[in-house]
């Protein structure tokens, strides 16, 4: 079992600069820990995303850490030219040396992708055309392309990734199909899936797996986390936290859309939300409880924290994550 963290950046409140520090911040804390990835969510127009150009946060973080690998889930591929991209992934695994993970998804909100002209129609064919450049570009010295959005031809790729062919991929799934894609390109996934779901997603994906089991790709969940010294300490902490990161999570849906897609799926308040399983919030016994419990049910060998979110205090977010390394993670080293 490996664990990362997962991140919307969603505002906390704070003025930007003071912002963006913390989460440097955490992830100094995150490196020291042990942890294997910090994965960055990317938004626009929003309050639940505040790193936009996840590209920028990830070029300071890589200077700040030694071991922690680090990537977008996901990049939104449609709203990329791909010969940029392809730049500023070599840029970053080079500033990193060799830790960049390269996250990859077409978007799931209309409103966002609007923003830049685009139309959900063009979704898929532009993420489909963007990956297969991205990829190409990545591990050619020239680059040929005719296709419907973009034509290359004979392109210098001066910048080459430390990791050959490319960094490691990753993808967000959740529909048979996107899990089918992951397990047959060797694609690493995390899910939102809760109870059986889980379970049915890895089975299909180690299924679909064509390779050793001993090779299989990182299949994981992610989960809302606080860890207290106590359980009351925690869920004093994580309830009104929650609250503004649901708010910020629905708020340009309903300022914008048609009401909040998720709003069945996500309640308003920490308590329903637990019960769901959508995360714990506890003493380390009680959160090291919920892990093996969250493991044995979903068949998964990946855990992802979202350890910081709506205003939890930066402290707070940093012992979260000491405890977390120091005595949930070791639970699990024998099965790593």
């Amino acid at each position: 079992m490996k664990f990362g963290v997962f991140d919307h950046v969603d505002d906390n409140g704070l003025p930007l600069a003071e912002h963006l520090e913390a989460r440097l911040r955490f992830a100094e804390t995150y490196d020291r820990g042990g942890f294997h990835c910090y994965h960055i969510a990317e938004h626009h127009g929003t309050p639940l995303g505040l790193a936009p150009s996840p590209g920028v946060l990830f070029a300071a973080l890589s200077q700040r850490t030694t071991r922690l690998r680090f990537g977008p889930l996901v990049y939104l591929l449609p709203l990329y030219h791909p010969l940029r991209l392809v730049e500023e992934v070599a840029m970053l695994d080079g500033l990193s040396q060799g830790r960049f993970q390269l996250g990859v998804g077409r978007g799931v909100s209309p409103i966002e992708l609007g923003f830049y002209g685009l139309d959900m129609s063009q979704q898929r064919g532009r993420f489909d055309e963007t990956l297969e450049i991205l990829l190409k570009g990545l591990s050619s010295d020239r680059l040929d392309h005719q296709g419907e959005f973009y034509r290359f031809d004979d392109v210098p790729m001066a910048l080459r990734p430390v990791q050959r062919p490319h960094p490691p991929l990753w993808y967000g799934a959740g529909s048979p199909d996107s899990i089918r894609w992951c397990a047959q390109n060797g694609v690493n996934m995390v899910t939102l899936a809760l109870g059986e779901r889980v379970r049915q997603a890895t089975e299909l994906y180690r299924s679909e797996w064509q390779g050793a089991e001993a090779d299989i790709p990182l299949m994981g969940v992610s989960r809302h986390i606080v860890v207290a010294p106590t359980d009351e300490e925690a869920k004093a902490l994580v309830r009104p936290a929650y609250g503004r990161w649901r708010q910020s999570m629905a708020k340009l849906w309903e300022d914008r859309g048609n009401g909040f897609p998720l709003a069945a799926h996500l309640p308003l308040e920490w308590d329903a939300a637990e019960a769901m399983g959508h995360g714990c919030a506890g003493s380390p016994e009680t959160v090291r409880a919920f892990v093996q419990r969250e493991a044995e049910a979903g068949g998964i060998n990946y855990f992802v924290s979202a350890l910081a979110f709506g205003d939890l205090p930066a402290e707070a977010v940093i012992r979260s994550a000491e405890l977390f390394a120091e005595q949930v993670m070791p639970a699990f080293a024998a099965k790593s």
